[in-house]
């Protein structure tokens, strides 16, 4: 989460839990960003939390994805005139998927990892 209400960060856990299962899609949970495929990005981008999001992607191996989860991460959503905003996502990192919504539904989210997955097998 980069900035906002948590709302997103609840329903991203729920898609990691058994009743929507993303491994059945080969997404699994990694402690670090040195061993993830795909970065999930949630809330706004602040003036606190630009830097950190750019270090954490570029400890990503190659090849890479993010998904931006929720309208905070894609377009700023309710915090988007926030005086700390500083920008969305893609603005500081290249999206490959985004996920719609306030908050966006569980199965929604893990659709958009499987596909964010796929892609990345292709490259």
């Amino acid at each position: 989460n980069t900035g906002a209400c948590n709302g997103c960060d609840i329903e991203v856990l729920s898609a990691i839990c058994p009743n929507y299962d993303p491994e059945r899609v080969g997404v699994l949970l990694k402690p670090s960003p040195r061993h993830a495929d795909v970065l999930v990005v949630t809330g706004i981008v602040t003036n606190q939390t630009k830097d950190r999001l750019i270090r954490i992607y570029e400890q990503m191996p190659e090849p890479k994805a993010v998904v931006a989860v929720g309208t905070c991460a894609i377009s700023g959503g309710v915090f988007h005139d926030a005086y700390n905003r500083a920008g969305s996502v893609k603005d500081f990192v290249p999206v490959l998927m985004e996920v719609p919504g306030c908050p966006p539904r569980p199965e929604k989210i893990v659709e958009a990892l499987a596909i964010a997955a796929s892609k990345l097998r292709e490259v």
